[in-house]
């Protein structure tokens, strides 16, 4: 069944306002609105942080109420229960939270309940009962969100008597349909209205089942009995669908007469997003017929099925957690009592102060806070009954866990005077969590948690933001993988089996299929055929990283030799020998997997089969077990059939004034002195036969003579760069050990030689030819390591002029910013990839440079490119210098040509990375190391067969860094299947998110950025339309159902639509947008994930003793508490946060001093401290760093200082100052693409 495979939400939304990336509306500026963060919630929240009270009142970092971030996202309410059916259910209820306040709501202040604007909708009440259990991640509490559009008082009213727990009330605000296998006539996604605000003569049968059903793939539940159906129609406490009128008189929409059946899903017009319902009246038309109104869209018969098709692992938001559905079902009351709205009810989203007055989540820890009367705690036993209408998820259902809804069943029946609303705790409707690991507990502050509210329930809160710990969240989704996979070894044998995640720890077993280190694809089932392909919109791709560093638990691929003959290989399509070659007639000959071809077998290659047709030399033979291996390869294999030279390195270092003044000569010349003992080698014991040259410039170029015979090294100056040419052969290249002290001479003159140098001017282009001319005058390939500081305005060939214009970012001209503005470095670029001359680039910029045209070179050689901005030898020399390090270092091979074969039935058609290609299927790179990936997409040229899958070759052709020349081989079959199911149920979403990042950073060459998000956005929202149409079981429209593998697709792809290059802020210089676009085409998986969603440790709770870390938080300002201090690193930076109210002994193991204000940020390293925990953090930072191609900068923010605004730039999930959307706003967004789509 498909329980376990797919994630529901019901979302709620409002009608649709401007585009999504539009400006954010006029008064959410710094959060100002009323009640907003800025100003002061009617309860009284302190302006600055106010504390998250949910997305509601006090939220302060989100956007008001119904205020959509972009201004196009519509004010939604999602209210979503997440209803996972997948096994790795997430905790994400999308319901909304009440919040814990501290003290009883003012009654008083009741507020009218025509909170609820125009076209917003309010879900449904939730259930009453168990205590609703706290997701198991779960972030710190935020009740939902108030919509704080203007002054408001305090509390909403609500209708019926008033809840007087905070499920009940939260039930109120969140009349949410679990995804329910039914669409409640209602109106898509939300179920009508609890009962408990039925109209008085509705009977209420307590124990019937709500009609909705889990969005289990199999019709589990029990079908709704009666009671449900009695349960009158209510009026949606927010909007009520569409269709319907405001609550008023009209009949609610979904009035007795509604169908008894389940329905399909309720036309448009009734989806979720309806209007909401006039103020004043009251939520149900008092004309509703009573009795048993099917108003729930009717208790499923029980033959439906609902859900046909095999499981599919599809997230419904819905109850994520994989509890029982979230509250809206309409809770009964006992004995048929009608609650009547009471009208001045507080609202249980303002009630009271904020839980900790910071604008974080309480923390873990933190003393409890008494719940405040009116507060919506969780309800006690004798709520219980409700709750499991409510969730009326059968607790044996399947897939789920079982429910702790059943105690609640068994408590008393609820008291007169609880709403009907079941309290519900963070949102989650449905069990109780315990808190998650990593986040604050349960409402951290309140002691009696869970007592029974002290007064009234508030009413329901206006629309409500979606909650965000019921939306799928990435740490989840991180923890469950890293607990399903990462202790057992990861064994490649399995053909389209997906691998763990990239940020789980694992180990790899190479069975006949490249490690996950090496390729990893989007998709492990691939369509057979192109229709189908072009129906889900889901990329086919391949993220290849040739030369991957392995830990030292798994090992590097066998090198094979074939001796003179070299490697054997099919005849017509030339794929190398692996293991999908057949051998047939005795072992005689063999076909080839990818072509089908009959090839030879050579003699001295022969072997005899065993029974089952396999090559009694089988495992004997890397190629015809492994996926990963190497071959030696033969002069046919080497440039103009000739052995290669071994490789060389050239040194070229910028002498001009800026240079020279920020430090960064001398540091080069220092360094260089004991880094040239560190040359990469294939064998540790023996040293580099890499060749080095050094070459300085300014506006001309100085080659220096470092002949092991010289006392002194020799200056030779070319002063005519328009022709350059290399002044001496012999003595320029040499070999470090027979010329150290010639070279430790040279670089301790170097910078005494210009350090009065006032030229400031500098050439580029001439300072490549001389080194590119160098390696063809030793016939060798080799690398460039070039030390640059300034725009090279120079008269020279590639003379650059300043074109930085910020006056046409957002405008169709943006794309130029992105070109170079000179033809001459791409055709330099084409030379330098013939001699197999890579290049590096350092640039120490003080203004702009031209990146983007500097970088051409770098990109399509396949080197890399290193910036420090604003260079201070104080502060950057560490990061400078082990960049450095590791660049001189790390495992290279050069002159490489990679070529990627497939099985009939697909090609590679396209190609995203560092590299240069001549022609449509060689892939080529000067240079090419163990940091760079080459993504390539495949499209269909045929049909592909379930029963052969589909294959992958990629050979790599190199030179190794001691002059061998060698093929590495990577091989990957996956699964074919012809149901849309099988291909949702075996994707990677972090492989495709690393593939469309690739894609729109470099359609940003060609296209304007509005058009790149758009496409990404429409693209995403097709994939996940397709599958909601053709896979997801039948539910209303008003539920996000997000397959399995795919909830987390929102979240990271907003991330990537609100980066610097695609939405930049206005203090993001255009050189920073083109060196962050040429970084990202060559990152791996890995790389790519925590760029884009940085890592968040909350370092309060680090374990000094255990040696794990602690679970990282959502990347969120409500996640940060002000008494933590947090690590967030994203592959460039690491900051420390450090909370303003931060213990006085964790600052003192840290920083060694208890003061706050004492604590420098301008410090780049933390003080070496005798103590256990700075031991430790040390360690952890140390570790975090080696995982990282670069090294990243440590940045100490406090909380409130300056620098935090840079530092909440990496909060991902919260709305960003250059208009991006927070993560739940881009969550409404996109439900309302995927309706447009299906409608």
């Amino acid at each position: 069944m498909r329980v376990r495979d797919e994630l529901r939400m019901n979302v709620n939304q409002q009608p649709h306002m401007a585009s999504p990336y539009g400006q954010p509306q006029p008064g959410y500026q710094g959060y100002p609105q009323p009640g907003y963060g800025g100003g002061h919630v009617p309860s009284g929240y302190p302006a600055q942080y106010a504390p998250y009270n949910g997305p509601g009142s006090a939220y302060q970092q989100g956007p008001p109420q119904g205020y959509s971030p972009y201004a196009s996202f519509p004010t939604k309410t999602l209210a979503t229960n997440l209803v996972s059916d997948l096994s790795s259910s997430s905790p994400l209820d999308l319901g909304m939270r009440g919040p814990p306040t501290s003290g009883a709501p003012p009654v008083s202040a009741a507020q009218n309940y025509s909170q609820f604007g125009q076209g917003e909708t309010q879900n449904g009440p939730p259930p009453m009962g168990a205590p609703p259990q706290r997701l198991p991640v779960s972030q710190p509490y935020t009740p939902a969100v108030v919509n704080l559009s203007g002054p408001q008082p305090p509390y909403d009213q609500q209708f019926g008597a008033p809840p007087v727990s905070m499920q009940q009330m939260t039930n109120q605000m969140a009349s949410m349909q679990v995804g329910s296998t039914v669409p409640s006539p209602a109106g898509p996604g939300y179920a009508p209205p609890s009962v408990s605000q039925a109209p008085i003569s509705s009977a209420y049968t307590p124990a019937a089942p709500p009609t909705f059903s889990l969005t289990s793939t199999a019709p589990t539940q029990p079908p709704p009995t009666e009671a449900m159906a009695q349960a009158p129609p209510r009026s949606y406490y927010g909007a009520p669908p569409p269709a319907q009128q405001p609550f008023p008189n009209a009949a609610p929409p979904f009035s007795s007469t509604g169908p008894t059946q389940p329905q399909a899903p309720p036309p448009v017009s009734q989806q979720s997003f309806s209007q909401v319902p006039p103020v004043s009246q009251p939520p149900f038309s008092t004309s509703l017929p009573p009795g048993p109104t099917q108003s729930y869209g009717g208790p499923l018969p029980p033959t439906q099925p609902s859900f046909p098709r095999p499981p599919l692992a599809t997230s419904q938001l819905s109850n994520f957690p994989g509890g029982p559905p979230p509250t809206s079902t309409p809770s009964q009351l006992p004995g048929g009592m009608q609650p009547q709205p009471p009208v001045s009810q507080p609202s249980p989203y303002h009630s009271g102060p904020p839980p900790n007055t910071t604008g974080f989540p309480p923390q873990v820890g933190a003393p409890p806070r008494p719940p405040l009367a009116g507060m919506q705690g969780p309800p006690m036993a004798s709520q219980g009954p409700l709750m499991a209408q409510a969730n009326h998820v059968p607790p044996s259902q399947p897939g789920m866990p079982p429910s702790p809804i059943n105690a609640a069943l068994s408590g008393p029946p609820p008291q007169p005077g609880m709403q009907g609303y079941p309290p519900q705790q963070n949102g989650a409707f449905g069990q109780v969590r315990g808190p998650q690991p990593g986040y604050a507990g349960p409402y951290s502050g309140q002691p009696n948690y869970g007592a029974p509210p002290a007064g009234p329930a508030p009413a329901p809160a206006a629309p409500k933001r979606l909650d965000p710990d019921s939306i799928p969240s990435p740490i989840q989704v991180i923890e469950d993988d890293k607990a399903n996979k990462g202790s057992e070894p990861f064994t490649t044998g399995v053909r389209g089996q997906a691998p763990p995640l990239v940020t789980t720890k694992f180990q790899a077993r190479d069975q006949g299929n490249a490690s996950p280190r090496y390729i990893r694809c989007t998709a492990y089932n691939v369509p057979c055929n192109a229709d189908m392909a072009k129906q889900s919109q889901v990329p086919l791709a391949a993220v290849i990283k040739p030369l991957a560093t392995l830990p030292p638990d798994e090992s590097l691929p066998y090198l094979v030799d074939h001796g003179e003959t070299g490697p054997i290989r099919c005849n017509r399509c030339k794929a190398y020998m692996c293991p999908y070659m057949q051998f047939i007639e005795g072992g005689r000959r063999f076909q080839c997997g990818f072509c089908s071809c009959v090839t030879e077998v050579p003699p001295h290659y022969f072997q005899h089969l065993d029974h089952t047709g396999k090559r009694v030399d089988c495992y004997d033979r890397p190629e015809l077990s492994m996926g990963s291996y190497e071959f030696m390869a033969t002069v046919d294999y080497c440039k103009n059939n000739k052995i290669p030279q071994p490789p060389a390195f050239i040194f070229l270092i910028d002498v001009s004034y800026n240079a020279v003044k920020n430090g960064m000569v001398g540091i080069v010349c220092q360094e260089l002195k004991t880094l040239l003992d560190y040359l990469p080698r294939q064998n540790p014991d023996v040293e580099s036969n890499i060749r080095v040259g050094f070459v300085t410039y300014n506006k001309v170029l100085h080659f220096y003579n470092v002949k092991a015979s010289l006392a002194q090294p020799q200056m030779m100056v070319v002063s005519d760069v328009a022709d350059m040419f290399v002044p001496l052969l012999d003595g320029f290249l040499v070999n470090v050990s027979e010329s150290r002290m010639v070279i430790e001479s040279l670089l301790d003159q170097i910078p005494e030689m210009f350090a009065d140098t006032r030229e400031t001017e500098t050439v580029f282009g001439p300072v490549i030819q001389a080194g590119l001319e160098a390696l063809k005058a030793a016939d060798c390939a080799g690398k460039l390591f070039v030390f640059h500081s300034s725009l090279p305005i120079a008269e020279a060939p590639g003379k650059l002029k300043n074109r930085e214009d910020k006056k046409l970012v957002g405008t169709d001209k943006e794309k130029s910013l992105f070109q170079p503005q000179v033809s001459f470095y791409n055709t330099l670029a084409k030379e330098c990839v013939a001699q197999g001359c890579c290049v590096d680039l350092f640039i120490f910029p003080n203004q702009y440079v031209d990146v983007a045209t500097l970088g051409v070179v770098p990109t399509s050689t396949g080197g890399s490119i290193y910036k420090y901005t604003y260079f201070q030898a104080s502060s950057d020399q560490e990061r400078f210098l082990n960049d450095l390090r590791r660049d001189v270092q790390k495992q290279v091979g050069f002159d490489a040509v990679m070529r990627v074969r497939t099985s009939t039935g697909i090609r590679a058609t396209d190609f995203f990375g560092s590299f240069y290609m001549s022609n449509t299927t060689d892939v080529e790179l000067a240079g090419l190391d163990c940091d760079k990936t080459v993504t390539v997409e495949f499209r269909h040229d045929d049909k592909l067969s379930e029963e052969t899958g589909a294959l992958m070759q990629c050979a790599v052709l190199y030179t190794s860094c001691n002059g061998q020349r060698r093929l590495r081989i990577h091989n990957m079959a996956v699964n074919c299947c012809s149901q849309l199911a099988d291909l949702y149920r075996n994707c990677e979403t972090d492989t495709i998110i690393n593939f469309f990042v690739k894609y729109a950073y470099r359609s940003v060459l060609s296209s304007p950025t509005k058009n790149v998000r758009d496409s990404l956005v429409n693209q995403c929202a097709q994939i996940l339309a397709c599958y909601r149409k053709n896979c997801a079981s039948p539910s209303s429209a008003g539920q996000l159902i997000l397959p399995e593998c795919m909830k987390l697709l929102p979240v990271y792809l907003n991330c990537v639509l609100k980066s610097d290059v695609l939405q930049p802020g206005a203090d993001v210089s255009l050189d920073d947008r083109a060196y962050l676009r040429q970084l990202v085409s060559a990152m791996d998986v890995a790389e790519s994930h925590v760029f884009f969603y940085p890592r968040l440790l909350p370092l309060q709770q680090l374990d000094v003793e255990s040696m794990s870390l602690p679970v990282a938080v959502r990347d969120s300002e409500e996640r940060l508490s002000r008494g933590g201090v947090y690590l967030l690193e994203n592959g460039l930076n690491i900051f420390l946060w450090v909370g303003v109210n931060a213990q006085q002994e964790l600052l003192q193991n840290i920083f060694g001093t208890t003061a706050f204000s004492q604590i420098d940020p301008g410090m780049t390293s933390l003080p070496a401290l005798d103590n256990p925990f700075s031991k430790r953090l040390r360690e952890i930072i140390e570790s975090v760093r080696a995982q990282r191609s670069r090294y990243m900068k440590l940045m100490v923010v406090k909380q409130e200082d300056k620098l935090e605004l840079i530092f909440k730039h990496f909060l991902v999930e919260d709305k960003s100052n250059n208009g991006g959307a927070s993560y739940v706003d881009f969550l409404c967004h996109m439900h309302k693409e995927i309706r447009q789509l299906l409608s």
